[in-house]
């Protein structure tokens, strides 16, 4: 007989980890392909992993409410008979935007596999401990056995390795300098560190206190926020702009809209079409930071922040928006948040963004400085429309008029991008809007 391992599928981009929600088997149960094995919730989104292969539940490894990290083994499913990848490593490659089960076929016997081969073998409960595979192949080219690799003290999510932090042990090592723990130099996720144990002493409480505790969104948004600042240099510039052209085309052409489209006329295609237009002409906004490269997109892929119940927020990707029309944007963003806020995503409507769109507009908030979506290396906040007599100049001299006018606000990463960038940037959107045509 042989087995396959099923691991914990990549739900989406940047996330390491996902919380198994439910199961749908039990051990000895005898399920088809395609049947449903178990839901996995993250920040970004909730999922049901299908099971690839057909036979029989033999093993769970993890029980509802565990945390499990990506690429590790949660079950394991015993097969009829032989298959064609028998006597695989046990490494298998991610697959990206399909959401099923990564699967390992092997002998009855467990493969033992040492840092020398791929990865260390560690506990399963031993989260913090995980390494990617750019650390392990650096580790193997350096001769880094297992232990050393384990007593690193990480940097980066949740404590772990980070490519720069394997490097500088590497480094110190080669010069013969004693490697020392990387937390023996001051950084920024120390002082994060010491104010949340702070937090954690006891405060003073009435009996009439509610205490909650974080759901997993919140607790995974709360670490991808902290990262993001610790991450990028955040800046943010705000210009105000005159909306009344784009107020009086909305009003215009809603109903027709409605009755041609069967669904209602936002704002926000607009705003998306503008910012794509204005990235055609500013490529870098439209980037990532890779160690001391800058990695410019060729695609276009707009990321729509959507507010979910609980006061949780998701962001679900409009991909080569840039090639979409008002009618197209407008479908592609009712039919994504439609899906998000009824955990229907795809894991490929999550994946690939390289610019995100917030709305504070929605709660009628007139401005905001959003914090950066990892890797992305800017977002445009968008304010409320409310009405305003600010001072036009006319031929005959300056005259109050009520105007439509909005607040758009760009948090950009400046490491790369300087404020003259950023603000040219933010007021071609501005440009756009205010010159939209009735």
């Amino acid at each position: 007989m042989s087995r396959f391992e099923i691991k914990m599928p990549k739900l989406a981009e940047s996330i390491t980890e996902g919380k198994i929600t439910s199961w749908s088997v039990q051990v000895g149960d005898v399920i088809n392909e395609d049947d449903i094995l178990f839901e996995v919730e993250t920040a970004k989104v909730s999922s049901e992993i299908p099971s690839p292969v057909a036979g029989k539940v033999i093993e769970i490894l993890y029980k509802e409410g565990d945390t499990v990290p990506i690429g590790t083994v949660v079950a394991i499913i015993e097969l009829d008979g032989e298959t064609s990848s028998e006597g695989t490593s046990g490494i298998t490659e991610e697959k990206e935007a399909i959401p099923s089960a990564e699967v390992v076929v092997q002998k009855e016997q467990d493969l033992t596999i040492s840092l020398d081969e791929q990865t260390p073998k560690l506990d399963k409960g031993d989260e913090d401990k995980w390494f990617s595979p750019i650390v392990l192949q650096l580790a193997k080219e350096a001769s880094i056995t297992s232990d050393e690799l384990n007593s690193i003290e990480g940097t980066g999510y949740k404590g772990r390795v980070t490519k720069t932090d394997i490097t500088n042990y590497i480094s110190r090592k080669e010069k013969g300098i004693a490697p020392q723990p990387l937390s023996t130099v001051p950084t920024v996720k120390e002082e994060v560190q010491k104010t949340e144990k702070a937090i954690t002493t006891p405060l003073p409480q009435s009996a009439e206190d509610t205490i909650l505790s974080m759901d997993t969104i919140r607790s995974i948004t709360a670490e991808r926020m902290v990262e993001s600042v610790q991450t990028s240099a955040h800046v943010t510039t705000i210009v105000e702009i005159d909306v009344t052209k784009l107020v009086k085309w909305r009003a215009k052409n809603k109903d027709s809209f409605m009755a041609q489209e069967g669904i209602p006329l936002t704002y926000m295609p607009a705003i998306v079409e503008a910012t794509t237009k204005a990235i055609v002409e500013f490529p870098e906004v439209n980037a990532s930071v890779n160690g001391k490269q800058i990695i410019r997109k060729k695609d276009i892929n707009i990321g729509i922040a959507v507010a979910l119940d609980g006061w949780n927020l998701i962001v679900p990707v409009i991909r080569n928006a840039d090639r979409l029309n008002i009618s197209g944007l407008a479908q592609a963003i009712h039919s994504l948040a439609d899906k998000a806020r009824t955990k229907k995503l795809k894991l490929d409507e999550m994946q690939g963004g390289t610019f995100t769109i917030t709305n504070f507009g929605s709660f009628k908030n007139i401005m905001g400085t959003p914090i950066i979506n990892q890797p992305e290396v800017a977002i445009l906040g968008v304010g409320y429309i409310a009405k305003k007599p600010p001072v036009i100049s006319t031929e005959e001299g300056d005259i109050l008029a009520i105007r439509h006018t909005m607040y758009l606000s760009l948090s950009y990463d400046h490491r790369i991008i300087d404020g003259a960038l950023g603000g040219a940037f933010v007021r071609r959107i501005g440009d756009l809007l205010e010159n939209w045509q009735i």
